[in-house]
């Protein structure tokens, strides 16, 4: 036998099959599957997919002498060796002409960004086209990597082919010198046409709008995640796709992970009519992850995924539904909210309802669009529906999908990530991960004298970044106290109208008039803004015009420490917003209008106000928000025409804006001090569910080595924290001394400061204490409550209080207890109310309050009385005195007591 002849007839019988065969398993759009090793030949197994590689040099569809093919010299032991152990190198433009039945095809490229011959992977910029489709432009394979800390890539798309042949053309850079392309393989699998337009899209905004698909775009996998469940190897895919599906918590935000969970043993997984099996494979929807089994619990967090994507395109999200684990068989059982980048994507979603049944999947998808450019973090979120009789307050989830859409000039090219401190790129080696050592041939370098260098530089280094952290402390230092001053101040948002200073500045001298375009800023809205424009939607001035109607005066919901409050409409009238013009004439200006843009874009919570946007044009601050129908609490309370709120309503607007603030406080990303809890910054939604707002003063809280935030004290007169006031201290119980003062507010129907009362009278903080002490704090409630508060819910509720008016924070409850004790007074409550037992009241029963406010008419008002020389307020039973010629001056905090301006 004659080995060579027959080895060389074996390998022509190989060719003709890869030469003829391919284009005709591609004219079955079910069963092409292209697997090319690029810069070798031979044919190569997988044996982690099993599957077959074929080198490209084997094919047509590249020419040996149009680029240069190399091996890798060292590899990565992560790093699999098929297709990723050798490259295709391009220094021009080159095109694989890869013969295709038209059709939908998901194509997969593969990068090992490392040094190829004489060709530094640092040099490596170029773009990838398939046919129309921009893929990638000006990347770098070795930036991307070490921006995620992953030792090689594989970027998929899913691509519409039109023509019998595919067109991938690669392209080095013409910006950068010395520049190469290169790819380690390529997979290109085809797919069913439908994949996604097989169900209907609505666009993630609440609106129920449906997105129409078009059949020519393309998509980018960003995101493909099995939740609650490992990872899954292409080959446990579905459908022949060849899909991987990645863990899903890496991606989940804090430690709020909720629980995980396979399905019920007599549970099997069958797929309806409507959801064919390639959209998943069954393991997908064989586990899942939910919030927990504890309500309570469930009710104060939001089970968040924090997914970082290109900012600037449109996003198809495809999430994935099964419920799986009995009791829940029934509608109604588990009802939840999801949101997609601080947008209500769906509410009351129903897995039951939608799937029909318990074990039948179901998948829905939504489009949102992003802004701005570079990378940006996508918020997923899902939060129990409150507002029905669920059984379960829960939500679930057992997949998400993330796609990038070509909707504009079939672009899916973003920007290359910034590079994290932790890696670095050496440009003669390529990426050196600091965590795993280097990629490379490096030798280590180890002696005395280098150690000596490092310490020196180490010592350096800290003393430089002493300086820059003190300098930074003044200058924040400074932009504090710079907001409380005793002269009138109009602010000028230098920082976002083109001016050179990199700092907002605040000053009295620019006569600086809203919306004429003139003062400081060009007036033209070209200018570079500080803020960062994908955490949420900008306006132009024009819209916000268009909405207010030119700011009529009619629209106007209410004046704050900001500005006034607009109603407005926006998208065509669709959908009605409150928009917030900021007054130059406040003395709130750039820094409480950028706190509110970067804290509020960042949370999410149904007791916490959505941002939509922000207009910062023609030398105007503005911020929109959703519409609350019915205001703010305090409108509800006093000195109003609307009717009195049930106390039943009271407790659980109370109860509401509690979670919100337990949200902030333990649930965000970072702790959040609010700075500024009172009755009119909580809203109240047309469903009468509570919300809080005005993030202008927020802090994030201390890092976990400290117990509080050194900071200027601000916040409003008559909720402020006596010890904040006193030690300059801020921490979360000052939230919660501001909440105590809400709750009094809300009890006893009256401002927390009235000037015409006699002094023991003035703060409601110390007289509810008082009276609460004296055992007569029945006597000073809202006479429209009498007999219709239960004496255990009154008792329960008013220790709630009092405890959070403890004069120092380390004997005050956490907000957490605090929400306990009120859902535990609302129980009460019902229970009363539901046995009939509120019968002999909390009062006397007479029509007149027991005690009356001194002898003057109740009013929030301000006095003016010429003759008065001393003032003495007490906080936490001390007093602060002031006079006209001697003693104490009174703070800047505190001055609003003789002349309040709001906030």
């Amino acid at each position: 036998m004659n080995y060579p002849i027959l080895s060389l007839i074996l390998k022509f019988l190989f060719l003709l099959c890869v030469h003829f065969t391919v284009p005709a398993l591609a004219a079955n759009s079910t069963s092409t599957h292209i697997l090319l090793s690029c810069g070798t030949s031979g044919t190569f197994l997988d044996t982690i997919n099993n599957l077959t590689w074929v080198g490209d040099i084997d094919t047509k569809y590249i020419s040996k002498e149009a680029s240069q093919n190399s091996t890798i010299p060292y590899q990565d032991p992560n790093v699999p060796a098929i297709p990723l152990s050798t490259a295709r190198i391009f220094t021009t433009n080159y095109t694989y002409k890869i013969p295709l039945s038209p059709g939908r095809y998901f194509l997969r490229l593969y990068f090992y960004p490392t040094n190829y011959s004489n060709h530094h992977a640092a040099d490596s910029f170029f773009t990838a086209t398939a046919g129309p489709y921009t893929l990638l432009s000006n990347f770098s394979a070795l930036i991307t990597v070490n921006a995620l800390n992953y030792a090689y890539l594989i970027r998929e798309f899913s691509i519409n082919v039109t023509s019998s042949t595919l067109d991938l053309t690669f392209a080095p850079s013409t910006e950068h010198s010395n520049a190469f392309a290169f790819i380690n393989g390529i997979e290109i699998v085809s797919s069913p046409d439908d994949i996604f337009s097989v169900s209907t899209a609505y666009f993630g905004d609440g609106t129920n709008r449906i997105f129409s698909y078009d059949q020519g775009m393309a998509f980018q996998t960003m995101y493909r995640l099995n939740v609650g469940g490992q990872s899954l190897a292409s080959s446990q895919d579905s459908g022949s796709l060849y899909r991987t599906w990645d863990d899903d918590s890496n991606y989940i935000l804090g430690a709020a992970f909720g629980v995980t969970f396979q399905n019920d043993t007599n549970v099997t997984i069958e797929y309806p009519p409507t959801v064919p099996q390639y959209i998943a494979p069954v393991s997908i929807y064989e586990t899942a992850r939910s919030m927990g089994p504890n309500p309570q619990i469930n009710m104060n967090y939001n089970l968040t995924w924090l997914l970082t994507i290109d900012a600037g395109f449109y996003y198809l999200l495809r999430f994935h539904f099964c419920e799986i684990q009995y009791p829940i068989t029934k509608v109604n059982q588990r009802v939840f909210f999801i949101y997609i980048n601080n947008q209500t994507a769906q509410t009351q979603f129903d897995v039951i309802v939608y799937s029909g049944g318990i074990g039948k999947p179901v998948f829905r998808d939504y489009v949102v669009l992003t802004v701005g450019s570079g990378q940006m973090d996508m918020w997923v979120a899902l939060y129990p529906d409150l507002s029905t009789r669920t059984e379960y307050f829960d939500a679930i989830l057992n997949g998400l999908e993330v796609f990038k859409m070509s909707m504009v000039e079939n672009n899916l090219a973003g920007l290359n990530p910034v590079p994290t401190e932790q890696n670095t790129i050496d440009p003669t080696q390529g990426f050196v991960d600091k965590n795993k050592g280097s990629k490379g041939n490096n030798a280590a370098i180890i002696g005395g004298g280098v150690a000596g260098g490092v310490l020196l530089i180490s010592i350096i280094a800290c003393i430089c970044l002493f300086i820059i952290y003190k300098q930074q402390k003044r200058k924040d230092r400074a932009s504090e106290e710079g907001k409380i001053s005793g002269d009138t101040t109009i602010w000028t948002p230098l920082s976002l109208y083109g001016v050179s200073n990199s700092q907002p500045s605040i000053s009295s001298k620019t006569n600086t008039t809203p919306g004429t375009g003139t003062g400081t800023g060009s007036g033209t809205g070209s200018y570079n803004s500080t803020l960062p424009a994908n955490l949420c939607r900008h306006f132009s001035f024009n819209e916000i015009l268009a909405a207010t109607n030119g700011f009529n005066e009619s629209l106007v919901l209410g004046v704050g420490g900001f500005g006034k409050v607009y109603q407005g409409e926006i998208d065509n009238g669709s959908t009605k917003v409150a928009i917030k013009r900021g007054n130059p004439l406040s003395e709130q200006g750039v820094h409480e209008f950028q706190t509110e843009i970067e804290l509020l874009s960042k949370l999410r919570h149904r007791h916490l106000v959505s941002l939509i946007g922000y207009c910062e044009e023609k030398n105007e601050m503005i911020l929109v928000y959703d519409y609350m129908a019915h205001g703010t609490l305090r409108e509800h309370l006093y000195r109003t025409k609307n009717p009195p709120l049930a106390w039943k309503q009271r407790l659980e607007i109370c109860i509401g804006a509690a979670r919100g603030l337990h949200y902030l406080h333990t649930g965000a990303k970072h702790t959040v001090i609010h700075r500024d809890v009172k009755t009119t910054n909580i809203l109240l939604d047309e469903k009468w569910i509570a919300k809080v707002s005005d993030f202008g003063l927020s802090k994030t809280g201390p890092a976990l080595d400290h117990s509080h935030v050194s900071t200027v004290v601000k916040g409003s007169f008559g909720y402020l924290d006596p010890e904040y006031y006193r030690r300059q201290q801020l921490t979360e119980k000052s939230d919660v001394y501001s909440f105590g003062v809400v709750l009094f507010e809300v009890l006893c129907a009256r401002p927390v400061i009235i000037n015409s009362l006699p002094k023991e009278q003035v703060s409601l903080a110390e007289w509810a204490q008082f009276c609460q002490r004296k055992g007569v704090l029945e006597e000073i409630i809202d006479p429209y409550l009498r007999d219709k508060i239960a004496p255990q819910c009154l008792k329960k509720y008013a220790e709630t209080a009092e405890q959070c008016l403890a004069d120092q924070g380390i004997d005050r409850p956490s907000i957490g207890d605090v929400l306990w004790n009120l859902e535990f007074a609302l129980q009460l409550q019902l229970n009363a109310e539901e046995s009939g037992s509120l019968m002999g009241g909390t009062t006397s029963g007479d029509d007149t309050p027991a005690v009356i406010y001194g002898k003057k008419e109740i009013s929030d008002e301000p006095t003016s009385d010429s003759t008065t020389t001393t003032t003495t307020i007490s906080m936490g039973g001390r007093s602060i005195v002031s006079t006209d010629s001697h003693g104490l001056t009174p703070s800047a905090v505190f001055s609003q007591l003789m002349n309040p301006k709001g906030r």
